[in-house]
């Protein structure tokens, strides 16, 4: 009777054993996608550097009348704006007298409401949470991409 207790202990010590190696093998395999955070939060100047670091865009036509033998005038845009709000953060550029919506992001506790980012002498962006509503509103300015909201 003795040994057979012995021989239980020893087999249910091996079988966990064996099932803790096992998951822990399993976590180390799959990485930091279970254990560590869904998404990061990208601080301001991380954006400005990663924009900076991007290669310029190819020139946008504008909506322009037809310049000769029927084609429209390009313009190269200007290098995008981070704009942090209450409610989340914006990131534009102007591509002539036109504001051009590149992203926008909610702030934690908020969500996105509505955005209207067809390219327009003004673009908006509405951001909804507990704390209530901020409207953004991006123009262009001396061809910088300029930021209201309430």
């Amino acid at each position: 009777m003795y040994r057979r207790t012995v021989f239980a202990v020893a087999g249910w010590l091996v079988a966990a054993v064996a099932a803790t190696v096992t998951g822990l093998a399993a976590v180390r395999v799959i990485g930091a996608g279970i254990t560590g955070p869904v998404g990061e939060v990208v601080s301001e100047e991380a954006v400005s550097r990663s924009l900076a670091a991007t290669p310029p865009a190819a020139p946008v036509p504008t909506p322009a009348s037809a310049g000769p033998g029927g084609t429209s005038p390009t313009v190269a845009p200007t290098d995008g704006r981070v704009v942090s709000t209450p409610g989340g953060t914006v990131v534009a550029r102007c591509v002539g007298e036109e504001v051009v919506l590149l992203s926008w992001a909610p702030a934690q506790g908020y969500g996105v409401k509505s955005v209207d980012q067809e390219p327009d002498d003004h673009v908006q962006v509405s951001f909804e949470g507990a704390a209530g509503e901020v409207e953004v509103e991006l123009r262009c300015v001396a061809g910088r991409p300029v930021a209201s909201w309430d």
